[in-house]
């Protein structure tokens, strides 16, 4: 019998979903206003996430409930370690160490993985299916923000192995539903999810920080020019 646990989980995160949009790194990110150094920091902490949330899932492939949200064609490490040596260049390992929320939010992915593996199905959501739905939109935005090749930079919002989006989502959705869950596991699920969005907030967060600070920076930088220029 199907738990219409997509649907639940959709409606069930609508507000943090929403409080995520409106995190001014993102909003500035959707307006077009995209830093490269800020950038590159987020494709670094999102290759530690994936990793931890790659690792989990394999781990617990045979695992009842995880079993039917495996789906390796999805996995982004290879994508993002892509995009890691074209911002970093190919010494990239040496380069970048995950932010502070960053280690939060892989700290709680592995918990789960070794306490609660069924709670990994709330986090391959909000991740997974956040990418498919809006990838190619945000991909579309960060090259013209900054101003990158049709080739590089942007290999994380390329899905190679799903040839089709949305019969994927479908599929996907689908073995969501076909979990054989109680009502207590989706209500835990839910709340994880929310969990998720709150850690990803916090990630973005970071880097609205970051970005504050290069603005200030240059700020600064064309107000000191200015002034040279009238002395």
């Amino acid at each position: 019998m199907s738990t219409n646990l997509a649907q639940q989980l959709r409606e069930g995160t609508t507000k943090s979903h929403s409080m995520a949009e409106n995190v001014s790194f993102v909003k500035s990110f959707l307006g077009g206003v995209v830093d490269k150094k800020s950038y590159r920091k987020l494709v670094a902490n999102l290759f530690f996430i994936y990793e931890a949330i790659e690792e989990e899932i394999e781990d617990n492939k045979q695992h009842e409930l995880v079993k039917f949200i495996y789906f390796p064609e999805l996995n982004r490490k290879n994508s993002l370690i892509k995009d890691l040596v074209y911002y970093y260049g190919y010494d990239w390992q040496n380069q970048i160490n995950p932010s502070l929320a960053t280690k939060l939010y892989i700290t709680r992915i592995h918990e789960i993985g070794k306490s609660q593996p069924e709670l990994l199905v709330a986090h391959a959501y909000t991740r997974y299916m956040g990418d498919l739905s809006g990838g190619q939109i945000l991909k579309k935005i960060a090259k013209s923000a900054m101003r990158l090749s049709d080739t590089n930079g942007t290999a994380f919002y390329d899905f190679d192995q799903i040839p089709d989006d949305k019969s994927f989502k479908q599929i996907y959705r689908q073995s969501l539903d076909d979990i054989p869950l109680s009502n207590n596991q989706i209500r835990q699920i839910i709340g994880e999810a929310n969990i998720a969005f709150n850690l990803n907030m916090r990630v973005f967060q970071e880097l609205n920080s970051n970005l504050i600070k290069i603005m200030l920076m240059l700020l600064t930088n064309t107000v000191n020019n200015l002034r040279k220029k009238i002395t």
